[in-house]
């Protein structure tokens, strides 16, 4: 299993495609968006697979006359609310399912700018080295939020441990789908940004792979981890409000992301 699963994919035609990237050189001059405001203000996750492109998309921008003004945070709620409301132009934190179940639970106006990479995830342990150790009434970790709620148990189901109800989208799945526990799990609900911190104290844990990473953990030490066909609902996206991309804010923001020289920088991500 390779210790890298980041792929990068560009936004044709309202629907993902599975592309290598390439460099075509930052829009330069004229006014963004015709107004002669030069700087792109984001609201970006404090995590490296985040942070590290966002710094190279700075500097891109720079080059070209452009201010990337970034602001880092932990929260997942509020930077879905602050680009819905004005106060960014972009966000860059959460994937494609995550941003469908929050539009629908909250009522931002946000929607997918441009893909950026996929992001799977699996169930780790630091106490057992098979999903088939784990004992009797072992608890398990899950994320909180909806979107992410149910990965752990398709994981689960696929791994013959648990049974869930057939045939629903993993994004709609959750604890009231399970139908069949025989060793009697029990799960607790965590905050998608404290699953790493939260793993040392209970027997397994979905985490994502870049939270995994941040803990000395890669995929080959998962119990189970999803292909990359099955983690396709979680690409990571660029946030913003609808129309963003047809403006030129929107348009050199893409190019500064989907440069080579960030393309670079994620392949090196865990």
């Amino acid at each position: 299993m390779a210790v890298s699963r980041r792929t990068f994919l560009t936004f044709a035609a309202g629907s993902a495609a599975l592309l290598g990237l390439t460099s075509c050189g930052l829009v330069g001059g004229g006014e963004a968006s015709g107004t002669g405001d030069k700087t792109i203000k984001i609201i970006v996750t404090e995590s490296a697979p985040s942070q590290e492109p966002t710094k190279i998309a700075q500097k891109l921008l720079a080059e070209k006359g452009w201010k990337l003004d970034a602001t880092y945070v932990t929260d997942i709620v509020q930077p879905n609310h602050v680009v819905s409301n004005g106060e960014y132009d972009a966000n860059f934190f959460q994937h494609g399912a995550y941003l469908e179940q929050f539009k629908k639970d909250q009522n931002v106006d946000v929607d997918p700018a441009f893909y950026m990479y996929s992001s799977p995830a699996g169930v780790y342990s630091k106490k057992y080295d098979s999903i088939k150790e784990l004992p009797n009434g072992a608890t398990i970790a899950l994320p909180v939020d909806t979107a992410n709620n149910g990965r752990a148990l398709a994981l689960l189901d696929k791994a013959g441990v648990l049974k869930v109800t057939p045939n629903k989208s993993v994004i709609r799945l959750s604890q009231n789908d399970i139908l069949e526990n025989p060793k009697n799990f029990k799960f607790v609900e965590v905050d998608q940004q404290s699953l790493s911190k939260t793993l040392p104290d209970v027997d397994a844990g979905f985490l994502f792979a870049r939270l995994g990473a941040e803990i000395g953990l890669n995929p080959d030490d998962a119990l189970l981890f999803e292909k990359e066909e099955e983690a396709l609902p979680y690409i990571n996206i660029i946030g913003a409000k609808p129309g963003f991309m047809d403006t030129e804010k929107g348009k050199v923001l893409e190019e500064a992301y989907h440069s080579d020289e960030v393309k670079q920088v994620v392949r090196r991500l865990p």
